[in-house]
């Protein structure tokens, strides 16, 4: 007698008059309304919130200033990963199987890696942008101009785009791994076999623009501790207009600096685990329970939808924008001088 928590004991294809087709290991019911729900809402998050985030700094003009581009593009990646990706590795993670065919498998791969580094080089570039605005408030506006901000989306774009194509559409992904590609090519499955020097390519691509953030950040917290003692000392004194002024750039760069660190933080703490057990996996002959793969997918999939989340939760800014847009303010034709901030 099947216990009601346990799964059926028949084998079950993905395709039942197919030739060729993957084993399906379907969840009960409950559990799948239960992974659609939780899925099919990160997905509504991620496309709602991160468009919010581009409508706000595109169309305020208050916001057009060359870190808030940088935050709109990253928004832009993490909207298309909420399209083009998620909603179809919902299907994909609550029915075992893969009903979108072959080549939109490959599609689907390949935009999930370049909108993964897309993200991460954005956040690479913002942090670089902090660390200037911080270690030089008054000089900063000269040496991160919307010009330079455009060359860092640009090839935060570029770049991603290139090598996750060259990559899965050349087929050097899986060089030497013909066996383990044969058996894994059954109608039904969307599993992409990366050999172990491309595995450590990956690696290296996520690990060394995340030691460069983690290093800006945290010399960004020090200068900010020795500027706030620094403050303290001074408002003890007379002080001049000049360093007054120069004391409030500090503060507010410092508190911006706060607010992206934590959106690394949590790009971090999501994308960890995914890229260990890809590491480990690739040596370890691809051991890892597909449930486990899932997880570890899935948490990177909820940081396209944290950030929107961050920025409210730290932004006062995008809170007041976010009304003006449901509020449908934005259609007025002077709403884009609209002042945002409070002070």
């Amino acid at each position: 007698m099947t216990s009601n928590l346990s799964q059926p004991d028949v084998v079950q294809l993905c395709y039942e008059t197919v030739n060729g087709s993957c084993i399906k290991s379907p969840y009960l019911p409950g559990s799948r309304v239960i992974l659609y729900t939780a899925f099919g809402s990160a997905s509504v998050l991620t496309v709602f919130g991160n468009l919010l985030v581009m409508i706000s700094v595109l169309h305020f003009k208050q916001l057009h200033t060359p870190t808030n581009f940088l935050i709109a593009s990253l928004a832009c990646a993490d909207f298309l990963a909420g399209v083009t990706v998620m909603p179809f590795s919902m299907v994909r993670s609550a029915e075992s199987c893969w009903y979108f065919g072959a080549q939109f498998c490959a599609f689907h791969r390949c935009c999930d890696v370049a909108f993964c580094y897309s993200s991460l080089l954005h956040l690479c570039f913002i942090s670089i942008d902090r660390y200037i605005a911080v270690t030089d408030p008054l000089v900063y506006p000269t040496k991160f101009m919307v010009s330079v901000s455009g060359i860092c989306i640009t090839l935060s774009w570029i770049l991603p785009i290139v090598y996750s194509g060259a990559v899965f559409y050349t087929g050097v992904n899986d060089d030497g791994m013909e066996e383990l590609v044969s058996a894994l090519n059954c109608r039904g499955g969307c599993q992409i076999a990366v050999n172990q020097d491309w595995v450590l390519v990956d690696f290296l691509l996520f690990f060394i623009p995340t030691l460069v953030m983690i290093i800006l950040y945290s010399k960004i917290f020090l200068i900010a501790k020795q500027q706030a003692i620094k403050i303290e000392t001074t408002n003890s004194k007379a002080e001049s207009s000049s360093e007054s002024y120069k004391a409030r750039v500090a503060k507010t760069e410092r508190k911006a600096a706060k607010t992206l660190g934590v959106t690394v933080v949590a790009f971090m703490i999501s994308w960890l685990p995914y890229t260990i057990d890809s590491l480990i996996d690739a040596f370890m002959g691809f051991i890892t329970p597909a449930y486990i793969y899932e997880v570890c997918c899935w948490g990177t999939y909820y940081n396209s939808a944290m950030n929107p989340l961050i920025y409210a939760l730290f932004y006062p800014w995008f809170r007041k924008a976010i009304k003006l847009i449901l509020s449908e303010e934005v259609l007025k034709s002077s709403s884009s001088t609209v002042s945002l901030f409070s002070e």
